[in-house]
């Protein structure tokens, strides 16, 4: 009997250590756990009081009367994660900002408008910023200072003396926090000037943009002068665009090298398709690894394009290979696609895509060859990745065309024995600790790829792009759009908790579009127009003649506009373009007009800071030279489309099928023909029905 009870005293002394450990466990679990971000919660863990933004939160700190930390970042950022290593795991740091501060962690891809305002808080405080961003606020929100990485023990130091000032010099913290938000709100202003808007956009005009930006180009490297080295889609898209109105070869010839020397650095991903964020380098030889979707997404319809002007088949080849690694890494089972792919693995920032020489030669049949053709050394070809001794990344300096024939191998053998190595480097490198995913679905980022499966499906004439663009799509109406035409941000395991901002709107009315100009079902173009009717009725600023970035019911302490390109487009100058392409559609000259109107306010600062604001340069193209109304009516409609839309025609709006559903397709429908009518001004040609004498009748 005593042993029994014995036994039973052991048993409840193991629960209670189990209930105990239990509630260890959940003490220290911060406010982040149940986030809708992936990133949010890495730092459920953190003995750091984390919480997210939220009334609820900015009411705590004015209770408390204690300064906001904000630390922004993102899951595919390095240094993020170094911090967070060094820095927020570390109890004592902990204990310093738990007791002086409201600790807010924002995850800058599900937030951009918190971002985009403590951002400029820090251009306007250091002149440059970056991520990890840690802000300091009052408890409204205005920020008072701002830093990027720190190191543990500098961080503990910033710590003190910024709870200390605003402890002891709280009248000057205000001040300083009064100065900087008023700094931000002129900082608008300034982009949306309308004194002395001029009345057109002229191609003289339009010829300036090209020269100003021309200067800033790398000849030899591809890209913008200078490091680091982005992709900046944009720019491309609209030196394609500038060639094809000009003919100014040079304008080309700038793309084409840019292009080839992205996609044969290791800025992509030789063995397994899909680009990087940036290089450190000027050679596109050493990124940093972390893959976006927005990059994939944009690079993808450029290369298309670039395609479509070339003929070059090695851009085909890099735009399906890239398709490729969407759909295997990055496409979620519900139809969207996820965000990001992390940098780091538990063995260190890019070693998941390193190789040794000799895991090279022990893999590969024919290994000297493709040795040769990636620059594989003995010793490693990497320079400036930590930790990395001996380690190659896999770049080539040739295309293989170029490599085939100075190598004196046949193209077809060569192409073979290349592809084949590929799979098999891919296959080996897969059983390595793969990089972790960000599966959040964010409306503005799958708007891209979904546009990029539109182009590739108008270009390649492939119908699984096609399927995977109406899979995309519907998905975003199911779960992203409600019936008034407002629009979710993010979706994650069935939810959705972020209001959409004005990127999300303008992309997502762009690729339904799009989508629209590729299968003629009016369903998507109608989707467009409801959710332009939204973005007007609660974004539109009537005195600036722009777009707000977040709706007016978010808790801000600045407004912002979204009016410069960065890695994405400017959301405004996106939402120029919708508003004139749904002008012409549905004949709303009231949309044509304030299209019109935001292009000439932005024309000071395109001719000034040209890079910035390429997504608008473009538009200045569209007015300068004007568009054309291409109306396909009949039951070969589609075919037609199809066999038009493989070229490169950034002049024209396609419309049709077998209804007269919009203004411009009245009266153009014949029972025995299907008729190809090219219009511009409201005045049509003679109709056609051949797909070449209708390109010959677009000049």
């Amino acid at each position: 009997m005593r042993q029994i009870k014995h036994i039973v005293v052991i048993i409840i002394y193991a629960l209670l250590a189990v209930s105990f450990c239990s509630c260890l466990h959940k003490k220290f679990q911060n406010h982040l756990s149940n986030s809708s971000s992936p990133y949010l919660q890495e730092h459920a863990d953190n003995p750091v009081d984390w919480f997210e933004w939220s009334d609820e939160t900015l009411a705590l700190a004015k209770k408390e009367n204690k300064p906001l930390l904000i630390s922004i970042g993102y899951s595919s950022c390095h240094w993020c994660h170094v911090m967070e290593k060094e820095s927020f795991m570390d109890t004592a740091v902990a204990r310093i900002m738990n007791e002086n501060f409201i600790n807010i962690k924002v995850d800058r891809e599900e937030r951009p408008d918190i971002d985009n305002l403590y951002i400029n808080a820090a251009q306007l405080l250091t002149g440059n910023a970056g991520w990890p961003l840690n802000a300091f606020a009052l408890p409204d929100g205005k920020p008072f200072y701002a830093v990027t990485y720190s190191s543990r023990e500098g961080w503990k130091n910033l710590l003190k003396q910024i709870a200390q000032a605003y402890k002891q010099q709280n009248k000057k913290v205000v001040l300083q926090a009064q100065a900087l938000t008023n700094g931000i709100v002129q900082s608008e202003l300034s982009f949306t000037s309308k004194e002395n808007t001029p009345a057109t956009i002229s191609p003289a005009f339009y010829q300036n943009l090209f020269d100003s930006l021309y200067k800033k180009i790398d000849l030899n490297n591809g890209g913008l002068k200078g490091v680091p080295k982005f992709p900046l889609p944009t720019i491309w898209e609209f030196l394609l665009q500038y060639h094809y109105l000009t003919g100014d070869k040079t304008a080309l010839n700038a793309v084409t090298n840019t292009l080839n020397k992205m996609a044969l650095g290791a800025l992509y991903d030789q063995a397994g398709g899909g680009f990087a964020r940036y290089t450190t380098d000027s050679l596109w030889h050493v990124p940093h690894f972390e893959k976006m979707l927005y990059d994939n997404a944009q690079l993808a319809s450029l290369y298309t394009h670039a395609y479509q002007v070339t003929g070059n088949n090695f851009f085909k080849t890099i735009v399906k290979e890239t398709l490729v690694f969407v759909a295997r890494e990055m496409t979620s089972p519900d139809g969207g696609f996820y965000s990001s792919l992390n940098a780091d693995t538990q063995n260190g920032e890019g070693e998941f895509y390193t190789w040794t020489h000799d895991e090279i030669k022990k893999n590969l049949p024919r290994p000297d060859i493709i040795i040769s053709y990636f620059n594989i050394k003995a010793g490693g070809n990497i320079q400036g990745l930590d930790g990395q001794k001996n380690k190659n990344l896999l770049y080539a300096s040739y295309t293989p065309e170029e490599f085939a024939a100075k190598n004196k191998i046949p193209p077809t053998e060569f192409n073979n024995l290349l592809n084949s190595s590929k799979k098999t480097l891919l296959s080996e490198r897969n059983k390595r600790i793969k990089p972790t995913v960000d599966d959040k679905i964010l409306t503005a980022w799958n708007a891209l790829m979904l546009k990029a499966y539109a182009d590739a499906y108008a270009a390649f004439d492939d119908e699984d792009y096609l399927k995977t663009a109406l899979a995309t799509a519907s998905f975003i109406e199911k779960k992203m759009i409600r019936s008034d035409g407002h629009l979710w941000r993010n979706y994650r395991n069935g939810k959705m908790s972020i209001d959409g901002f004005l990127d999300d709107y303008a992309l997502l009315a762009k690729a339904y579009i799009r989508l629209y100009q590729v299968s003629f079902d009016k369903h998507w173009l109608s989707l467009a127009q409801k959710i332009v009717t939204y973005a007007i009725n609660n974004f539109y600023n009537k005195n600036e003649s722009m777009f707000y970035y977040i709706e007016d019911s978010v808790n801000l302490p600045v407004r912002k506009m979204d009016i410069a390109d960065n890695v994405t487009p400017s959301s405004n100058a996106i939402m120029a373009e919708v508003l004139y392409n749904l002008g012409v559609y549905f004949e709303k000259d009231d949309y044509i007009k304030k299209s019109v109107s935001m292009v000439l306010i932005a024309k000071e600062k395109m001719s000034q800071i040209t890079s910035y604001y390429s997504q608008w340069c473009y538009m200045a193209g569209i007015l300068s030279y004007g568009t054309y109304e291409v109306a396909i009516m009949g039951k070969e409609a589609i075919k037609k489309n199809m066999g038009m839309q493989k070229r490169y025609l950034p002049k024209c709006i396609f419309m049709g099928g077998t209804d007269e559903n919009l203004p411009l397709l009245e009266s153009k429908l014949s029972e025995n023909h299907t008729l190809i009518y090219v219009c511009t001004n409201k005045t049509c040609k003679l109709p056609v029905e051949n797909v070449n004498k209708a390109l010959l009748q677009i000049k």
